[in-house]
């Protein structure tokens, strides 16, 4: 899996110093960063909507769609994927990371 991450984060790194004609990568780019977080948010909601429709398919594409503008958001803001690789690393590492979630006493 990494290994096609990393090769679609280079493509993208390479469009953003590259400008070609017809590039959806390069009008995003171009369009900068705004529209780029926008794209992710509208993405990110797909996902959630193919999921809720339980089609696996369709849930597995619009992932790649999401994935790929995060690696294009990466890029213009300077993450290395290594960056991403080492937090994810790190987490796989830990175990019972249940999060405790603070209880708030309403009586006082």
């Amino acid at each position: 899996m990494m290994d096609v991450l990393e090769g679609l984060y280079q493509v993208v790194q390479e469009r953003k110093g590259e400008k070609r004609e017809g590039s959806y990568t390069c009008y995003l780019f171009e369009q900068g960063l705004d529209k780029i977080l926008k794209k992710c948010g509208e993405e990110c909601s797909e996902v959630i909507i193919a999921a809720k429709n339980g089609k696996n398919e369709d849930t597995a594409n619009e992932i790649c769609d999401l994935i790929y503008h995060l690696l294009v958001m990466m890029v213009e803001s300077g993450i290395p994927l290594e960056d991403v690789e080492k937090i994810l690393a790190e987490r796989r590492q830990k175990i019972g990371n249940l999060k405790k979630f603070h209880v708030s006493d309403h009586n006082t």
